[in-house]
């Protein structure tokens, strides 16, 4: 199917604020041993453009899989607990083994640079290494886990150092101890740790299946409703259970967002980072979408939002320093950064009334209900100043407004400082709702 050259052009221009935002950012990176074993080309095109993008990459992979191949290949049986592997010494053979071959896998996909493909002139330089310390995770409820351990401490500075010099970091779920011993870590705990003590702004966990809801997909949580979504869902499978158990833990201890993203889906890491409704479940401490005051920083933003509409003749045209002057009258959605509404509310000199102006939702939104939400809280404001009456001038969004309790009137109705500026030329129809 050709690409239109349009619609191309609109993605990329709209990635744009995405690809500012991620640029010199650390994200770390879990994906499964599954994966791996399956094929993982496309996902390491995808880590090598996020590379060229500016994106400081962690990359923590699962050798489940190839691990219980080693052990059936041996005719050696293996058990687990609480869904974690009991090592014994053949065991901790075969990860040793696995570990090794699937990271020498990864470097060699991060390597290609064959023209005509998309790895074309990447040069990727691949970092590994010691980074995880590790402690036995000893004896629980009678059972001993021998060689599987936990994370102790992640030696954070070392991966720093390698970001720095513009390399990406591949860890393999192996812990050392200070006494020279080896063990078998849960890879998705690793990546957690790491992400944690890094700091890193994402933590991104590509999983077996898709987080939702009676059948829909979650677009976002707090960490506070996904707790309260663990003790609601009976039904939830470990896998997306322990995933938002390692989202609450993340954010709870600095990491800025953490992304469940379904591996199965062609291109759902780039969907998730570079567009306005990715693709996977976003997991953050704060809301994800808010509607706050604005200030000077959002101007830019504001100013994107409703251009289109003043070319239209829906909105009048302001100018930048018209909004700098008035930006604390302004209200925005903002929605992970973006400004994805806006509306304005200007109180009258006789403390009785205010206008609403320059309600704006962007193309994307605007079937949503954001522009209820934006009068709601335009209304509320009105009614905690104690203000009497709300109105409003309109050319040709009237019915909205009147959908919603605006009556019509006259301009004649209108405070005197408002109608001193009246644009006769404009011919706005005045609405007016009482509070």
């Amino acid at each position: 199917m050709p690409i239109i050259p349009t619609d191309f052009v609109s993605w990329f221009r709209n990635s744009s604020p995405y690809i500012h935002a991620h640029r010199n950012k650390t994200f770390v990176i879990y994906f499964s041993g599954e994966m791996v074993l399956e094929g993982c080309d496309n996902l390491i095109h995808d880590f090598a453009l996020l590379k060229s993008l500016g994106i400081r990459l962690v990359l923590i992979h699962g050798i489940r899989p190839q691990i219980d191949l080693r052990l059936k290949q041996q005719n050696i049986s293996f058990k687990f607990h609480e869904n974690l592997r009991i090592t014994d010494n053949s065991a901790l053979q075969c990860v040793k083994e696995a570990a090794g071959l699937v990271r020498v896998e990864i470097e060699a996909l991060l390597s290609m640079g064959l023209s005509n493909s998309p790895m074309a002139g990447a040069k990727i330089n691949v970092a590994s290494g010691n980074f995880v310390i590790a402690k036995p995770l000893g004896i629980i409820d009678g059972v001993d886990y021998q060689h599987t351990g936990q994370v102790r401490r992640i030696e954070y500075e070392s991966i720093q150092q390698q970001l720095d010099h513009n390399n990406v970091v591949l860890i393999s779920p192996l812990g050392y101890s200070p006494s020279g011993e080896i063990f078998n870590l849960a890879a998705e705990h690793v990546a957690t740790e790491v992400a944690i003590a890094l700091q890193a702004e994402k933590l991104i966990l590509l999983t077996e299946q898709s987080c939702t809801s009676n059948q829909k997909q979650i677009q976002q949580m707090t960490t506070k409703e996904a707790g309260f979504f663990l003790q609601q869902e009976s039904n939830l499978t470990k896998i997306v259970h322990n995933s938002l158990n390692a989202a609450i833990q993340s954010c709870q201890q600095g990491v800025k967002r953490v992304h469940l993203i379904n591996r199965h889906i062609d291109g759902a890491l780039l969907l998730e980072l570079f567009t306005r409704d990715g693709s996977g479940t976003l997991i953050s401490s704060d809301q994800f979408e808010e509607i706050r005051t604005a200030s000077l920083h959002d101007i830019a933003g504001i100013l994107e939002l409703i251009k289109p509409l003043e070319n239209q003749g829906l909105l009048v045209k302001r100018s930048r320093e018209k909004l700098e002057m008035e930006i604390n009258d302004y209200i925005v959605i903002e929605r992970d950064g973006l400004i994805i509404g806006c509306t304005a509310f200007h109180p009258m000199n006789d403390k009785q009334s205010a206008e609403i102006a320059c309600l704006a939702v962007h193309i994307d939104y605007q079937k949503s209900t954001r522009g209820n939400s934006l009068l709601e809280h335009l209304i509320s404001k009105a009614k905690a100043q104690k203000l009497n009456k709300l109105f409003v001038l309109s050319t040709q969004t009237m019915h909205w407004f009147i959908e919603r309790g605006f009556e019509p009137t006259e301009i004649d109705t209108l405070p005197k400082q408002r109608k001193e500026f009246y644009n006769y030329e404009r011919n706005s129809k005045v609405l007016c709702k009482k509070i």
